[in-house]
Order: structure tokens, then C-alpha cells, then sequence
């Protein structure tokens, strides 16, 4: 049997302006996906904002979510069950990205692009939904059939191969001890399943 590991997707709501606005749009909560490496989310990668309280400067993030900027968010967070093959090459996309970070930005164009059903494509630029379907593309692992440049968040929730840890507040998850990290929690209530 091959040897498995584990990352995570973590689907965050933040509450800015911004983020309610692609709520009010799309019809979905938690309209921000990153990538994490471990269930403490001390990993967690995405393209979103460089700078916590500025919505226009953006690109490749690792994100700190304990930040304060994220004290208020709610969460979904996702276990993805991948290869050790699989896992290593993500790794290796990821630090190559990271070690370039300066050419990558942001894509705006992408975003309105996604909003009229048009898939913009440009080198380097990724919307964070549009980061996580490519990334996980290039494992084999996501469909390549489906235009990642269209991809929503709520399409990669939905996603059946992705297994349901927490949904619930950020901070309370972050402060559960690791043990609680290991079993299944209740979904809260307040947040709409689609």
C-alpha cells in the first residue's frame, strides 16, 4: 500500500467589505481557499492580500492566520488525503513559487474575468481558488478538465474527495488542543451548507 499523507484546505470568511461583496455575488460563504500543510495551520498558503487591511496590493501569500486581521474569521477546514509522490512535488511547486514570490500577482483580471464566465488566464497571476485547483492539477490529483481560472471555493468544498474536520469559528479552532485537532467536530450551525 502506498504511503499517504495529509494536507489541509482551509475556506475562510474574513468579514471585509470585500469578502461580503463575493458572498453577495456568488451566494456561498467562505469565499477565500488556501493550502496547508498541517492541521495547526502554521503552513498556509494562497494568493490574497500582502497586506492584511489593503484589498489591492495582493499576490502569493504565506499566510499568518493568527494575525489579527483574521480574529474575527470563520473557517471550514478540510483534510485531503494525497501521496507521498504527490505531496513532495506540491511541496517543491510551492517553494519554487515562494522563492520567486516577487513575479506573481495577484489576478484581478482573472477575478472579473471568473465574475462574466471567462477564463483569464496570465502567467504568474492567480485568484486564490484559481491557485489551489492549478496547484492541485499539477499533482494529478484535482480534475484537468475543469478550468481552474473558474473555480470557485465553494466548487473545491464540494469536492468529494475532501473530508470535513472543523467548521466553526478560526479562533476557537486554533485554540483547541492538538488532541481535539484529531477528531471530527460539530458544524456549527450558522453557516449555510450548499
Amino acid at each position: 500500500m502506498k504511503e499517504t499523507r495529509t494536507i489541509y484546505l482551509l475556506f475562510l470568511s474574513t468579514g471585509t467589505l470585500l469578502s461580503k461583496a463575493i458572498d453577495l455575488y456568488t451566494k456561498t460563504n467562505l469565499n477565500h481557499v488556501s493550502i496547508a500543510f498541517d492541521k495547526e495551520l502554521s503552513e498556509v498558503y494562497s494568493f490574497g492580500r500582502k497586506r492584511p487591511y489593503n484589498p489591492f496590493i495582493g499576490g502569493f501569500v504565506k499566510e499568518a492566520v493568527t494575525e489579527p486581521f483574521f480574529n474575527k474569521s470563520m473557517c471550514a477546514v478540510y483534510e485531503l488525503k494525497i501521496s507521498n509522490e504527490q505531496y513532495l512535488t506540491l511541496r517543491q511547486h510551492l517553494q519554487m513559487i515562494e522563492s520567486m514570490q516577487h513575479l506573481y500577482h495577484y489576478n484581478f483580471i482573472g477575478l472579473f474575468g471568473f465574475f462574466i464566465n471567462y477564463e483569464v488566464k496570465r502567467p504568474h497571476a492567480y485568484f486564490c481558488s484559481q491557485f489551489v485547483a492549478t496547484m492541485l492539477q499539477e499533482i494529478d490529483l484535482y480534475p484537468k478538465d475543469i478550468r481552474a481560472g473558474l473555480t470557485r471555493p465553494d466548487d473545491l468544498r464540494q469536492w468529494d474527495k475532501l473530508e470535513l474536520v472543523y467548521m466553526g469559528a478560526l479562533q476557537e479552532y486554533l485554540q483547541l488542543p492538538d488532541k481535539r485537532r484529531n477528531f471530527r467536530l460539530p458544524i456549527r450551525s450558522f453557516f449555510r451548507m450548499s
